[in-house]
């Protein structure tokens, strides 16, 4: 059986296997979520196949998106990243970064871990989109919309509705894979 994939994950090789091994298959590992987050919002301004090519850079350069790692970074670790020709060096998006895993572990201080935390955004459940031909998704949701606005209220920043939607998909929260 051939697998179907929409134009946009055909352009590359590794545009293919991003499509073929992760994006929209449903994820549920903090630090796993962690990671797709601030890849995310790394990509605001940029393609994501930009952010996938440096995707080992980025692990290698925020410990492998271990939370408790990343929620200690210093100054010394700021600067850092803020000179690593590896990555994305926005100061605002590492800092917003760094920010996130310390308000995922606030969660975990009130027994949320951050799966428990987003996915109670989609009742736990995929929402299926239902995907039989190769169509343009919207940048964003009426749920992005809401979802950004509460993470945003919870503490989370650089997490707009096009970014949210973004993640969302990536994850499968809305599986938009072609059926």
């Amino acid at each position: 059986m051939t697998l179907k994939r929409p134009q946009w994950a055909n352009a590359t090789p590794e545009m293919q296997d991003y499509y073929d091994h992760y994006w929209g298959f449903p994820v549920h590992d903090d630090q796993q979520l962690f990671a797709m987050l601030s890849l995310e919002l790394f990509q605001a301004g940029l393609t994501w196949q930009t952010i996938w090519r440096r995707r080992e850079a980025f692990n290698q350069a925020f410990d492998n998106f271990n939370i408790e790692k990343v929620a200690s970074f210093t100054d010394e670790d700021i600067n850092r990243l803020c000179e690593d020709e590896t990555i994305i060096r926005n100061r605002l998006k590492i800092l917003a970064v760094i920010n996130n895993a310390q308000v995922i572990l606030k969660l975990r201080k009130t027994g949320k871990t951050f799966d428990n935390y987003v996915w109670r955004f989609v009742d736990d459940q995929p929402q299926d989109l239902g995907l039989t031909t190769d169509i343009e998704l919207a940048p964003k949701t009426a749920a992005s919309e809401e979802i950004a606005k509460q993470m945003r209220k919870d503490g989370f920043k650089f997490v707009g509705p096009t970014i949210i939607y973004s993640f969302m998909t990536a994850v499968g929260m809305v599986n938009a894979r072609l059926n």
